[in-house]
């Protein structure tokens, strides 16, 4: 597991010993910012169910202007913080739950959704994201399901951009536009 390109290009990121956290891998990070090429830069970006930090951690190394870590576990919560500093990087790192999170008051221009399979979170977070108004207008967020679980957009505002299967894992990709009835 490595940072695929910017500032902290080829650093090698903290990986967990057990299998509690799931990393995306190398492949599918690399899909998924290929999907969204130009759409980093500048952006506040919000890494719901953080794991080892890793996409947050990419979209830093490609300009994103900051980015908020959020995961339950203690040991999902040290590694970010481990590779955050290996990266040279800072973050905010929450340990808290994600529907709680979502409560808050910030909004963010991209955020990654990628909750552990079995949870069954994906529609629970995505209508959070959409009650709590969390994405930005043009925002985008990157939801990481297993291949076989296309999830649906929250409605109005939000609309589904494009689904992509890589082997066992689908990247799905939503964006908010303009408020509309």
């Amino acid at each position: 597991m490595r940072v695929i390109t910017g500032k902290a290009r080829g650093r090698k990121l903290l990986e967990p010993a057990g299998m509690d956290i799931r990393p995306t891998t190398d492949q599918v990070k690399e899909a998924v910012f290929n999907i969204l090429q130009g759409d980093v830069e500048g952006r506040s970006v919000l890494d719901l169910f953080a794991g080892t930090g890793q996409l947050g951690i990419e979209a830093l190394s490609r300009g994103a202007e900051k980015c908020t870590f959020v995961d339950e576990s203690r040991e999902a919560v040290r590694l970010v913080n481990a590779n955050l500093e290996k990266c040279g990087f800072s973050g905010t790192v929450i340990q808290g739950d994600a529907l709680r999170f979502l409560e808050g008051r910030e909004t963010f221009g991209l955020i990654f959704i990628d909750p552990p399979y079995r949870s069954g979170l994906y529609g629970e977070i995505l209508e959070g994201i959409k009650h709590f108004d969390k994405l930005q207008t043009g925002g985008i967020m990157v939801v990481e399901t297993p291949a076989e679980l296309e999830p649906d957009s929250p409605g109005l505002p939000y609309r589904k951009l494009r689904s992509y299967r890589y082997g066992k894992v689908r990247i799905t990709t939503f964006t908010r536009n303009e408020d509309e009835a």
